[in-house]
Order: C-alpha cells, then structure tokens, then sequence
C-alpha cells in the first residue's frame, strides 16, 4: 500500500482497491508462487466473492497487480482466475514458474515495470539469492506472454523519458496487449511510488507513475460477456 499508492489514484478515480496480505514468515509477508499456490490462489478468489457481496463491483474489472513476490503472483492469477481477472500489472516481478505450467489459454492484458539493474529479480535473468530456481530474463518472459496472447511478433518500441524504454506487443487475441517499461538503471523499486531504501533496492526512478500508468492500462482492457 505504501509503495504503490494505489489509494491516491483511486481516491482521485473512484475505484475500490484492495490489499491482500501473503503469508506471514521469518521475513517479509510472501505469497506462494511456487507449486504449492493454491490455498493462495482459494484465498483471493474467496476474498473477491465477499467483496462483491459487500460492495457495487462490476466483475469485468477486476484486476491484479503487485510488486517483486506479489508480481509473481499476479501472474499465478492470470493463469488461474482468468475468467474473473481482466488484466494483471507487475512491478519488478519474481516469477520462477516455467511457461508450461501455465495452462490458461485466455488472453490476459499485461502490463509490467522493471529495472535494469533490478538486484532481486535481475533483468536478464539468472539465480538470485531470493529464490531457489533461477529467473528468466525480463525481456523474454514478455515476448513469451506476447505469444500466449498471440500478438504480432514485433513488438512497437518507443522512448518514455530519458531512462525509461516502453515496449508493446500488439494485434493480440481480444485486444489483450502485453508492455514492458524497462527502467535504465533502475532498482528493485515502484517508479513514481513511495520510497525504499537506496542503499539496498537500488535506484528509484521519478521519470514516471507506475501506477498512473497501470491504471489506465487496466481502464482499457474488461472481461469479455460480463
């Protein structure tokens, strides 16, 4: 919540926004992204059943994003709830689970945010020491989700701001585009969002709104019959 500032984007825009906590261990809360996600995955779409039993929600927009180990689980979401999330964001995502495990055959929308000097879920990819298995590279792990939405191949390249490279693959099945914003130099950090500290996450681009940007993304992008 305090990274994202999510709430004031939807104080200014009128939506509900939600913040689910993962599971409490020896370090930061984390959610299971890993083959054991499904009690995770029980729990927010538990949580998305009393939502719209409490309030006025229009279930084609309902969407998931997150930020590192949450962003891994927004992928989890899109491959697991399709039908009941219309587009996902990630924010420096640690994602580990291979594209093969990933069943969903529905386009989902994608937008995702990283840094090039990302010092957790490294940009081009590798073993960190946050995660057992190694993570793929940023790059390729988009086009990878571009060809799940069977986009044109080529992906559109355009310049944001000095630091910032913005990269999307479009002519996809049902409009479902996937954007990549890569961050020179940046750190494992939410541009635009509320600080962390410099000393361990890296740098902290200010050139854009991450979240702004998310959510106008999300405006464009609703499940289809609902």
């Amino acid at each position: 919540m305090n990274i994202s500032e999510w709430n004031r984007v939807a104080d200014s825009q009128g939506f509900i926004v939600v913040y689910p906590s993962g599971l409490e261990g020896a370090g930061p809360r984390v959610w299971r992204v890993g083959p054991d996600f499904a009690k995770d995955v029980r729990f927010i779409s538990e949580m998305i059943d009393k939502l719209e039993a409490a309030y006025n929600i229009d279930p084609a927009r309902i969407y998931a994003n997150g930020f590192s180990n949450g962003g891994g689980m927004a992928f989890v979401l899109s491959c697991t709830m399709s039908d009941r999330i219309a587009a996902v964001g990630m924010v420096g995502a640690a994602q580990t689970l291979p594209w093969s495990w990933c069943t969903e055959h529905r386009a989902v929308p994608m937008i995702a945010f990283h840094g090039t000097a990302d010092r957790f879920a490294f940009y081009n990819g590798g073993q960190s020491w946050v995660a057992p298995n190694p993570f793929p590279a940023v790059p390729l792990w988009t086009a990878n989700w571009a060809r799940r939405n069977r986009c044109a191949p080529k992906p559109v390249e355009s310049v944001v701001a000095p630091d910032v490279m913005r990269r999307e693959y479009t002519h996809c099945t049902d409009d479902a585009a996937v954007v990549l914003y890569t961050i020179q130099g940046g750190g494992h950090t939410w541009p635009g969002g509320g600080p962390l500290p410099e000393w361990f996450v890296g740098s902290d681009s200010r050139s854009i709104d991450a979240t702004s940007m998310m959510w106008a993304f999300f405006r464009a992008h609703r499940l289809s019959g609902k």
